[in-house]
Formats: structure tokens, sequence, C-alpha cells
């Protein structure tokens, strides 16, 4: 019942985690109770379920992390807020005050300095323009790649360089791909250098080349990255090919989430507004964005070095008249 109450109210994507939270974990462990028996206790216990080796929502054996048991339990959670809203049950067990939880460990934040950053582009150079493009979209404007592969020619000023970002695309297994709006629901306007948008240019004379070659075999849906035939490509697909370009030359993996965090950085580092980043990436909350302050320890540390380096020097000048 709870699910059916929140299909429109519940992304595809999380509606589908959530069907497969509800009858692969929750639904074995406790749909044999009725709603006012689950007390604390039981909660408690399906946490302790969670957190034990081989509970996974995909079926696989592997332990997951403290952060996937709690956003599992999350959805148990909200079954139960919805139960009591209902007045199925007296109180809610599922209360986080009452419960505890495996101790979640601050992820840390993979990101590029700006040497790496400078080689991974140098190689890009001798990659196809459509690779080329993609990376360099991801390093300047921080879009997650669900909104790179949602992006449009129409969301592209070619005349104030800029880039609208509004919608995501997403991919729910044995279906096709689909698009919604962006993770926070804000429209963002970004503005990008003029490269950039020579970059999209030439990259769009290539796309209107390969439509004409293909002809009614295109699929016109004005896409910017997009399947052989004109098709939106999967959001999957930005990382495989990152993934296969950094093994083409030797360059250590990193995520292709990296690049939005490296953008980030790069940004702080060079002296932008913490404001400004938040609004470019598209966070609602500066304690987001905060995550990458720790990056300008860096800068930090090489300021120190140009002090350094100038006061030994003074101090050898100094040695040396006096000598």
């Amino acid at each position: 019942e709870y699910l059916e109450m929140s299909k429109d109210k519940l992304g595809a994507v999380t509606l589908d985690t959530y069907t497969k939270v509800i009858n692969r974990l929750i639904k074995p462990c406790l749909g044999h109770m009725k709603l006012n028996d689950i007390k604390p206790l039981h909660a408690q216990q399906f946490i302790r379920l969670l957190s034990s080796k081989g509970t996974r929502v995909d079926g696989k054996g592997t332990q997951i992390a403290p952060a996937t048991v709690k956003r599992y339990f999350t959805v148990l959670k909200s079954v139960m807020a919805k139960a009591y809203k209902l007045d199925l049950i007296e109180k809610n067990p599922t209360e986080s005050a009452k419960l505890d939880f495996p101790e979640i460990d601050e992820p840390e934040v993979e990101i590029m300095n700006r040497e790496e950053t400078a080689h991974m582009l140098a190689c890009l150079e001798e990659e196809p323009l459509e690779l080329r493009l993609l990376v360099h979209i991801a390093i300047v404007t921080g879009m997650r790649r669900g909104e790179i592969a949602a992006l449009q020619w129409k969301a592209v000023d070619f005349d104030e360089n800029t880039i609208t970002v509004s919608q995501s695309n997403y991919k729910v297994k044995g279906r096709e791909v689909e698009t919604k709006t962006t993770k926070t629901r804000r429209v963002r306007k970004i503005i990008v250098p003029p490269y950039l948008t020579e970059m999209l240019r030439q990259y769009r004379r290539e796309q209107n080349r390969r439509k004409i070659e293909l002809g009614d075999t295109w699929h016109e849906g004005g896409w910017v990255f997009t399947c052989e035939d004109g098709r939106p490509v999967n959001p999957t697909s930005p990382t495989r090919k990152f993934d296969l370009f950094l093994k083409r030359h030797g360059i250590p993996h990193i995520k292709f989430h990296a690049l939005r965090h490296t953008s980030a950085t790069l940004l702080l580092s060079a002296g932008i507004n913490i404001k400004n980043v938040a609004s470019r990436l598209g966070h609602t909350q500066l304690s987001t964005t905060n995550r990458y302050v720790h990056a300008l320890k860096e800068v930090d540390e090489e300021a120190a070095e140009v002090f350094e380096t100038i006061a030994i020097g003074e101090q050898e000048k100094d040695e040396t008249k006096s000598g």
C-alpha cells in the first residue's frame, strides 16, 4: 500500500530502489508482523541485519557500508511514518533518537589537483571531440553526469556563453532512458568560457553531418550527447567513456563524478566566493559546498613555501653583505 501511495511522489529511480528494499529486505525481516507489534527493538534488529555480512538489496554478499545501512533504513522509516500519519500505528518505532546506527566515516572527496588536471586535459587532446567536450563540460560547469546526459542544444546559448541546467537523465533497468528535473529541482544558468562554446559549435557541426548521413534513421530529440542514432545516452555512458580514457593513458582511476568535485575545488582555490560556487553546482546548502574547502589546504601550503623562499632569499642576501 505504501508503494502504491508513493508512485506519484517518488522519482522512478527512487521508487525502484524503495521497491527492492521493501521486497528483498523489509518484508523477509518484518513482513510477518502486524504494524502495531513492531517496536524499536525490531527496528534495531533490522539495522543489525543490514549491518551483517551478506545483506544487500542487489543480492550480492558483500557487507554494505554504514551510510548504505542508514539509507536502506530510511525506507522502513518512511513506511512507518506514513502508517503513523494514517493512524495505523500509535507510535513510530523507527524514531532515530531511540536507535543506534553503525558509525559513518566522513567520505573523502575524490579530486584532482591542478597538475593532475592539467595532465589529464593534455592527454585528452589526443581523443575524439565528443570525449574532449564531455570532460571539459564536467570540469568547467561541475554538472552531474545525469545532467550532462540530459543536455539539449536549446539549453546552450552561443551568444551569451551560457548553459542552462534544468533536467537530468536516468535509467531504470528494463526501461528506456527517461528525463526528470534536476536533483534539487532548481534551474541554474552557468556562464562558460568562449573556448567551450566554440567546442560546442564544432561538435554540433559534426553531429549535423552525422544526421544527414543517417537520414530517416536518426531520432531527433535535440540532445547534445547521443547514441549513434540520435537517442539520448544512458547516464552511465560518460562514466564508461571516462574510465576507458584513463586506462588508455595510464592515468590513476578516479570516478567521473570527481570532475565535479575538482571543478569546485579549482574555483575555491582561485578565490571564487563559496556562494557563487554553490550556485554554480546547484547546491541548496553551503554545508554541501564546504566539503571542498579542505582542498584549499594545498594552496595554503604552496603559499607558505613561497613566503619561506622569499624569507630564505633575503636572509642569504644579508649574510652575503655581512660577509
